[in-house]
This record gives C-alpha cells, structure tokens and sequence, in this order.
C-alpha cells in the first residue's frame, strides 16, 4: 500500500524543504495518487510507488521542491486524462514545462517505432537543453525501471537495457553521474547477457579473497609514504563495476585474470597542491609505466570531472591504478552535474561543471537545427555521448575536448559554425595537414580560413562529431537548394518564353492561384523544377493557364551553360563533356541538370521524348577548365613520359592524373587526365603530341582513364 506520509520515506527531502514546499510536495503526492487510482505495476504494486521512488531518487542528490513535484507529476499527462494545462493552473508552469519534457508522445503517430523513440529522446534531449532537470529526472525514473525491469516481458527488457546501454547510461556519464552510470551499466549487463554477468561476477567474487593481501599490502606501503611526506589523505581500494570489465575484455581482447590482475586505489587529499605531492611520493615508491599519467585537473573532461591519474609497477610486477583528487573533485567525481544542488558552496570549480554541461546542452539545439530528422539528431547524440575525449589547444592556448576519432573538421565547427564553414586547411602543431586529420591529446591546432570557400560533401565521411556533420548537411542542402532554385527559375523561364509568355513568372497573383490549384510556394517549386522533380513545362502551362503542344517548346533559344554552375548542374561523367562539343540537358530526377554530348549513350533513348530534355549550349564566356581523358599509345623509349608530359605543359594545359599500362611487344598505353579550355585547345594539344616520334596513335577517351582500362570503351 501506498504510504499516508510519503515525506517519511524522503528523510533527506523532509530534512533540507521549507515548511511550504513540504506541503506542496504533499498536496503533489495526493494529486498523483488520485490520478493513478487503480493503475498497478507489472509486479503488482501501485503505480503511485514508482513517481515516489523516482522522487526519492532525486530527493538524495537534493533536487529542488519544483523537481519533486514534477517526479511525482511525470507520468499522469501520458497514462491519465490530466493535461499540461491542468499541471500548470495546478503547481504553476515551471513544474508543467518539466513535466512536459519527460512526457513521451504517444498520442502522435509515427511510422515505426524507432522514428517514435527516436522523436521521443529528440524531445526529451531538447527540453534538457533548456533545463537541466529534465534529464535528471528522467535518469531517475529510468534507474527505478531498471531496478525492477525484471517484471516486464523478456522482449521488452532486451529492449530497454539495450536503449539504457546506448542513451541513459551514456547521458549520466556525460554529466558527470558516476554512480548512476555504473548502476545503470551493470543492470543493463545482468538482463542482457545473464550468463556472461554471472561468470564474471563469480570470477570477481572468487579473486576478491585472493587479492586481499596483495591489496592490503600496497595500501599500507601507500599510507606509510603518504605519512613519511606529511600528507594527510583518505585510502580506498577501488574495483572496476562488471560491465566496465566485460567491456574492457571484449574491446581489448583481454582475459579476465588480465583485467583483473590490476589493482586500482583512490587518494583524496585536502588541496590540490596536495594532489601533485602525493603523485611525487607515489613515483618514489613505485615507477611508474611510461605513458600511463593522465592530467584531469589541468584539463577537466567536459562534465567536470578533475583528478590525477597515474599507473605504477606494484609489487610482484603488478600494475596498480591509483586516482588521486580532492574531496571536492571527489563530490563532483560523484556526483556531476546534481553536485550543484548536492553541494552549494559556491566555488568556481562547481560553476564551471555547469558551464560547460550547459555548453555541451546548448550544442544539441545546434545539432537539432541541422538535422533533417529525429533519427539522424539521434546517431549525431550517440557519437557525442561516448566518453572518450581527446584534448587539444587552440593557438592562444585554449583547450578544447573533441571525441575520439575527431578530425579538424570537427575542430573548426567546435571553434564556430562560420569557421566550419570557410574553412580550407590546418596546422597541427605547426605543419600542414590534410582536414581529415585525426586529432591526438595535446595537438596544437589553427584553422585557415577563405571568404569564398563553403563546405565539401566529402567532409561528411571523416567529420566525427553530430555537430560538425549536421552543420555541413545544413550548409550543403542550403546551397543545393539556392543552385536549385537559380537552376529551376532559368528552366521556367525558357519553357514561359516557348509557350509565348513574356518570361516573368513571379506575379504574386500567378503563384497564389498556383498554390490554390495544389501547387507549392514558390522557392519550393523552383527548386523541383531544378532537381528535376517537376516539368518545367507543366508549371508554365499552370502558371500561365495555357496548354499547347510539344512543339512550342522549341520556339526560344538553348540555356546557356558557364562550366562552374555548382552542384545542380553537372557534367556527366559517362561522356565528359568540353565546350566545342554538341550537348543536350537532361533532367534527372533529385541531380538537377545533367550536361552530355549530343552522341552519349546514356541519353540516346530521352532524344525521343522532349519532357526528359533541355536545349542548352556553351556560353561565349567560360569561366573554368574542363577535364578531358585521352589515350597516348608510345613506343617504349628512355624519356618517353617526360617528353609527353613537357608537350602537354606547353600547351598550356595542367596534367590531373597519369597512369601507364604496357602492352605486347615495345609499346606502352599512357592515359592522362589534363585541363583544356574546349575543343579548340585539346585539339591544339592532340596536334603537338602526334608530332612527337615516340607517340603511334592517341585518342580522347570520354570516360575516366581508369575505366577505359577496365573496358569501359
């Protein structure tokens, strides 16, 4: 049964709320349990039981009355008929909006249910961003669900440890909850694989009694060091949780006696300088193993966490792991990000976990903005949510933590979104580097930036962090769009001009009655007609309310093509097309415009259907060169690729790409790939190498070079 009083299960609660916010607290309890009057948990208790435990659960990190409340409040919106509304004229609208954000949405439908979990963490993860209580508590409810998982259908609770393995258990992490993480970890271990927790949790208990005297030992030769340098401090043996040994042996490919042959200890010491003093005596009683010191008080992880780390040879060769810290890092260690509640003593070191926790949440409002939806905000979280940092410095010094795997990529969106963006290349610790530069502790990092340049889709296969890569998405969609958009306005007006319009097509009154009759904005549709997903002849019809035949569409001149269009207008690759060359436009369905010899082979079967095809020419004025493939058949002669390539360079033309095959007997197949202006110039080109004496036969290849090796031609 429900408790009369549930202050008297919260000791902690009743100890530090004001008279008034117990009587809120209660008045909340009562609200709650009214609401769930005859609902029962799958093991048969009363549902009002687990809001209670999820409020004891926050009640011991010493959340505010408002966060109670709102535990006790969080599940009658989604099980009950109660609305936010009511919440809010009832506890006011701070405990409405936290309730709200735990809230899932199951009144929305969706298309599966992983869009509808993964809206669900979006919605969740974006009101924590907001306010940080929404995610405690959520972590709170989740650790109860865990507690008594075992009550639930075995396909569910495969389900939810494996979500509380890949989103929960990461979450408490990244805030700094130690101990909510290790718990959460461990319980998901025990339900998702049961006979391997069971092996490991025997092997432990088993080794346990035969370390203790080699732990024993080391902490009393620790204590007499410590004593021998007047240093006061705390010495506690610490073991490794089981999912964090389990991990350890399958990523490492370790055995357990290899896991567990290393002993680890914790030191708390009343001030920093205490920390480093102890390091020096540690070193003096035991080496330590080279590359085995980590500095977390000079650079904090992200969610706060301060400490030195340090491995050592113990006795009998055994390494031993020792963390040594304050008992204020300690609290912080603990307790993360709820330390602000746990422990108000206003010191910088606490303001500073909650800056940088609200740094990290503000970062998944950006992320959210550039994603296209729930699931792809919920992969780019995933990847942030690991733990494994690398440190690296600004040119003035500045530190920035970065996933591992990061590259400068992801370095340039962490700085700013415009340095993403314009970026072009880095110095790592002063030398030159391609961007997709993994980054390591300690590396030294300056982004050169350029006005002019925008982001590559090729940076979205080595970008690593969610924010960098929905920052590029963003950018590359709003230039493809823009490109659309120039690309589907010049299509409307060719096909107006045709079917005897003036060409001006955007009359607020011509786009109204388009959209009355069904059709889009006007951006949008312009941006169809570019990517090649609407007729640019069935929207002038609409647009002009006319209907004529097929052979209208020839009445208006070609669309002019420059050669540096962007990305919704492209040369196809199947025929590489030059100026000089015959070309015709295809329309190809979400690539825009596609540019093509008159004779290629992939558009003989459109020539007959005029709606899959545009008239274009080459402007007089070209802005860039053309890359062209030809094939140089040469008599096997000392020199004989320096004299080709000093020909090609003389006239003017740049050499991208060469590759050399040897055929029967003493002749040799160069392909090149050079730069021509047109057909003009590879023509020169052609004429200067057939004079040389070495060259048999040549030819234009209008495939890459590689593939008319493979016997594409």
């Amino acid at each position: 049964m429900p408790p009369d009083d549930p202050l008297s299960m919260l000791p902690e609660a009743a100890a530090y709320l004001s008279e008034a916010d117990q009587q809120a607290f209660l008045r909340a309890y009562h609200y709650s349990a009214a609401a769930h009057q005859g609902q029962f948990r799958k093991g048969g208790a009363p549902y009002i039981t687990h809001p209670l435990a999820v409020a004891e659960i926050l009640a011991s990190w010493h959340l505010d009355a408002q966060t109670l409340i709102a535990a006790l409040l969080h599940d009658v919106v989604e099980d009950t008929g109660i609305s936010s509304e009511d919440i809010a004229n009832e506890f006011g609208k701070p405990v409405a909006q936290l309730v709200d954000g735990v809230t899932k949405l199951d009144k929305i439908q969706f298309q599966d249910k992983a869009q509808a979990q993964a809206e669900n963490f979006r919605k969740m993860l974006l009101a924590m961003a907001r306010d940080v209580r929404v995610i405690l508590i959520k972590l709170a409810d989740r650790l109860h669900n865990m507690r008594t998982l075992e009550a639930m259908q075995p396909e569910k609770v495969s389900r939810i440890a494996q979500e509380t393995l890949e989103i929960y258990a990461p979450i408490a992490n990244r805030l700094g909850l130690n101990k909510v993480f290790q718990e959460l970890e461990d319980i998901a271990f025990v339900h998702l694989h049961p006979n391997r927790h069971k092996v490991i949790e025997k092997a432990v208990k088993s080794a346990r009694g035969n370390r203790k005297e080699v732990v024993d030992k080391i902490r009393a030769a620790i204590d007499a060091k410590l004593l021998e340098y007047q240093i006061p401090a705390q010495i506690n043996g610490r073991e490794k949780h089981l999912y964090s040994i389990y991990r350890k042996m399958q990523e490492k490919h370790l055995a357990f006696s290899e896991v567990f042959d290393i002993y680890g200890f914790r030191i708390v010491v009343e001030q920093t300088r205490d920390c480093y003093l102890t390091l020096g005596a540690l070193h003096a009683l035991y080496k330590p193993i080279p590359g085995k010191f980590k500095d977390y008080i000079a650079i904090p992880k992200p969610n706060g966490y301060q400490s030195l780390h340090t491995t050592l040879f113990g006795p009998f060769g055994a390494p031993v792991e020792v963390q040594i810290r304050t008992q204020e890092m300690h609290r912080i260690a603990e307790a993360g990000v709820a330390s602000h509640w746990l422990y108000k003593t206003g010191e910088s070191s606490i303001s500073e976990v909650q800056r940088k926790t609200h740094q990290w949440m503000q970062s998944l409002l950006d992320i959210q903005a550039d994603s296209r939806d729930s699931a792809e905000f919920l992969e780019h979280i995933k990847v942030d949510l690991f733990p494994d940092e690398v440190y690296v410095f600004t040119p003035k010094g500045r530190i920035v933590a970065l996933p591992r795997g990061a590259t400068a990529v992801d370095f340039a969106y962490n700085v700013h979104t415009d340095v993403g963006n314009h970026c072009v290349g880095t110095k790592i610790n002063g030398e030159f580097m391609p961007l997709s530069t993994p980054l390591k502790n300690g590396d030294r990092v300056e982004i050169l930036t350029s006005e002019s340049a925008r982001p590559n889709p090729a940076w979205t296969h080595f970008a690593h962090t969610g924010k960098a890569r929905a920052h590029i998405r963003s950018a590359l969609k709003n230039t493809h769009r823009h490109e659309s958009e120039q690309l589907g306005e010049q299509l409307l007006n060719q096909a107006i001009r045709a079917l005897g319009g003036s060409g001006e097509h955007d009359s607020e009154s011509q786009w109204e009655q388009y959209q009355k009759e069904g059709g889009r904005n006007r951006g949008d549709t312009l941006a169809d007609i570019g990517l090649g997903k609407k007729l640019a002849f069935v929207v002038a019809r609409q647009l002009l309310a006319k209907d004529v035949d097929a052979q209208a569409r020839n009445q208006t001149g070609p669309m002019l093509i420059h050669g540096a269009e962007g990305i919704a207008v492209r040369l196809g690759k199947c025929c590489r097309p030059i100026p000089g060359d015959p070309i015709i436009g295809q329309i190809k369905k979400d690539h825009g415009l596609v540019i093509h010899t008159h004779d290629c082979v992939q558009v003989r079967h459109y020539r007959d259907d005029p709606e899959k095809w545009v008239d274009v020419a080459w402007s007089a004025e070209l802005d860039k060169l053309f890359d062209v493939g030809i094939r140089i058949i040469v008599a096997n002669q000392r020199g004989v690729l320096a004299n080709v390539a000093a020909a090609i360079s003389n006239e003017g033309s740049d050499i991208d790409n060469v590759h050399m095959t040897e055929e029967a007997g003493a002749y040799s197949s160069l392909y090149f790939t050079v730069s021509v202006q047109n057909r003009l110039h590879l023509a020169r080109l052609m004429r200067a190498l057939r004079g040389l004496p070495e060259v048999i036969r040549l030819q234009r290849l209008k495939s890459k070079p590689e593939e008319s090796r493979n016997g594409a031609f």
